[in-house]
């Protein structure tokens, strides 16, 4: 465990999940909170600026990360249920703010306390939560995930103390779902057949659930599955970790608590 008794953490909920499936906070809320944080999801934060950054648009991007970085400098931990959003803030921040010594100081603080869900668990917790889940699935590592912080075997420890679920690993588990943000905008061919052969993958584990830790690959995946009348169910990892496996799959309405905004826990 860290030294503090209840380290107060600031969770960055994502636009994603905030806007399209809420349930991943509430999951990040309850994991973090029986590790023993005290947790705030603070109303004043916004988008971590990656769509305008990916864009070239450093302008605006530096003016969300200022908002982002006054917003969640108190806090003893930044934690992000998304390797994208935390990889945007602890790498790049820093980088925005070369010119400018203050800020740049100030992002870097920021960036140094900036985890991933899972990784903040397992690696700086040390926590193993408790579950149960009654079903085979196959993991998606994120390329944001994978290549920036390194994610890959906390994910899998987590899961392998999940009672009564069964891994099944695809021969593509790090290669890119299609999705890339703006990418899958800019490319759409290329996205499609990049898609279709990480449903291929896993459609070939068997597996009755993919899972991941990145909302957007999650639902791109999804996406594709629905589209092909495959039965595979998509959902975040923190719910299975957090037993919030009731709501739908990703991708299946939501009914009235979609409309609950994370923000406002």
């Amino acid at each position: 465990m860290v030294d503090s008794p209840s380290p107060r953490v600031g969770l960055f909920a994502t636009c994603l999940v905030d806007l399209m499936r809420p349930i991943v906070g509430f999951a990040a809320v309850k994991l973090l909170e029986d590790a023993g944080c005290t947790v705030s999801v603070p109303e004043a934060q916004t988008c971590c600026g990656q769509p305008a950054y990916n864009s070239g648009d450093n302008p605006d991007t530096i003016d969300i990360a200022k908002g982002v970085i006054a917003t969640f400098e108190a806090f003893d931990y930044v934690v992000v249920p998304s390797g994208s959003c935390g990889g945007m803030i602890s790498h790049h921040y820093p980088v925005l703010f070369e010119d400018d010594p203050e800020w740049k100081a100030r992002a870097q603080a920021v960036a140094d306390k900036t985890y991933e869900l899972l990784a903040f668990l397992y690696d700086v917790l040390k926590v193993t939560p408790a579950a149960a889940f009654d079903g085979t699935v196959t993991y998606h590592d994120s390329c944001s995930g994978l290549r920036e912080l390194n994610i890959k075997d906390q994910p899998r420890a987590l899961l392998g103390n999940v009672t009564g679920l069964s891994l099944s690993e695809g021969n593509e588990t790090e290669t890119c779902c299609g999705f890339g943000g703006l990418f899958c905008v800019k490319y759409p061919d290329i996205s499609e057949k990049m898609v279709d052969a990480k449903v291929a993958d896993i459609v070939a584990t068997g597996a009755d659930t993919v899972l991941a830790g990145d909302l957007g690959c999650l639902m791109n995946i999804a996406g594709r599955l629905q589209r092909r009348g495959i039965p595979i169910q998509a959902r975040h990892t923190a719910e299975v970790l957090a037993g919030m496996t009731a709501a739908p799959a990703i991708g299946e309405p939501m009914g009235p608590d979609n409309t609950h905004k994370v923000s406002k826990v």
